[in-house]
């Protein structure tokens, strides 16, 4: 009786989790990405969030090549692991340095070069008969240069920007509030919502314009930005979250 009820409820969850729609199933990707940026600082401290910031922009750059329908639009994946990597500069840049979130973001450039450097040599061995695999590496990889190359610029840019506007908002907040820790929700929202403005209207024009009619440029840039700045909401519990952590832990 009992193995016959844990099958059962092992088959139910396997249907639940193969039938999930779209929308719960992104909602759900946000909790797993969010709560591994909680985790992976409360363990490995600043080194942890260089880690996931590597991965997170790693598994973007093939995640936003899958297109689905959730809530009503048209969008890619990618989305919520690209935000992930606004927070991690904006934890950074709250409880080490400007310095420290800089780094995070020209390291994790830099394995994203060498990364798209090895995906793209694969593309030029010739398969034996017996593989199975290269055709969906060809397709999965062979992005056109001019994608590769605005994802990268615009990533650079963006990022750096939001860690710059971080600390300028900062010194707003300490001479509006003459405290260091309050306007934490400005500064992060703040930050976050002009720089992702940036990003999505630099990717937008580098990697489409010409390709798409300015009306579809338009759409994407619009669902694009709404769905940045409902993640750049969210976030900001997560932010206060690693400040108390950083606090009681007192993470190097």
């Amino acid at each position: 009786m009992t193995a016959c009820r844990i099958f059962t409820i092992f088959a139910g969850c396997h249907f639940l989790y193969t039938n999930m729609p779209n929308e719960l199933l992104i909602l759900l990707s946000f909790i797993v990405i969010y709560g591994g940026v909680v985790l992976f600082y409360r363990f490995f401290g600043k080194n942890g969030l260089l880690a996931f910031n590597i991965m997170a922009t790693l598994l973007a750059n093939v995640e936003v090549l899958i297109l689905v329908r959730a809530f009503g639009v048209e969008m890619t994946l990618g989305n919520v692991l690209f935000a992930s990597t606004f927070l991690i500069t904006d934890i950074m840049s709250e409880n080490h340095t400007r310095k420290d979130a800089n780094k995070a973001v020209v390291i994790s450039t830099l394995c994203s070069v060498v990364f798209i450097a090895i995906s793209q040599m694969w593309l030029l061995y010739t398969p034996s008969e017996n593989d199975w695999a290269s055709g969906s590496i060809h397709t999965i990889f062979s992005s056109t240069p001019r994608i590769v190359c605005a994802s990268l610029l615009v990533y650079l840019i963006s990022q750096l920007t939001d860690v710059w506007l971080y600390h300028r908002w900062w010194d707003w907040c300490r001479k509006r509030f003459k405290d260091e820790k309050k306007g934490l929700w400005i500064r992060n929202n703040g930050s976050t919502m002009i720089s992702q403005l940036l990003n999505t209207f630099l990717y937008t024009v580098f990697a489409f314009y010409g390709t798409y009619e300015t009306q579809t440029l338009v759409s994407i840039f619009l669902s694009s930005y709404v769905i940045y700045f409902i993640i750049c909401l969210l976030d900001t519990p997560v932010v206060y979250w690693c400040r108390k952590i950083h606090e009681k832990h007192n993470i190097a």
